[in-house]
């Protein structure tokens, strides 16, 4: 499955990178129905650092690894499941000047254990993340 999702904010790329380049951002940016921690939030982000969470989805406790399999500050990064609930997650963030500020993109391939079953429901949730995601960072870099 795969999910394209972009957002321009009026704040210099620099800026707006530097705000993802700290693990421990990365709670304001996860809705609080996940009730998502980072296990590990002074974790230096490069490459091969592995970043450890918890979270509940649908009343399930469950605990998630991602690596930073690329870093290219302040242009883009990945980070890739190497634990959790999916059998594949790669989420490639990217930073754009654009007219002023930045444009700030996601595009995330994965797939699940029965997805011919759950895939509807999953991208739905998904979607639902994405979305509180662009708000949280409407809210956070929306003003100049």
């Amino acid at each position: 499955m795969h999910l394209e999702d972009t957002l321009w904010v009026p704040r210099p790329r620099d800026e707006v990178f530097a705000f993802f380049a700290n693990a421990a951002n990365l709670e304001a940016l996860t809705p609080p129905w996940l009730r998502f921690r980072i296990l590990n939030p002074a974790v230096v982000i490069e490459t091969g650092a592995r970043i450890d969470y918890r979270l509940t989805l649908h009343g399930i406790p469950l605990r998630w690894q991602s690596e930073i399999s690329r870093w290219d500050p302040p242009a883009s990064f990945v980070d890739e499941q190497r634990k959790g609930p999916y059998r594949r997650w790669v989420h490639t963030h990217t930073f754009a000047s654009e007219g002023g500020g930045t444009r700030v993109g996601d595009s995330v391939e994965f797939a699940m254990p029965f997805e011919w079953l759950v895939g509807r429901f999953v991208m739905r949730d998904v979607q639902k993340i994405f979305a509180f995601r662009r708000q949280a960072l409407m809210q956070r870099f929306g003003s100049v």
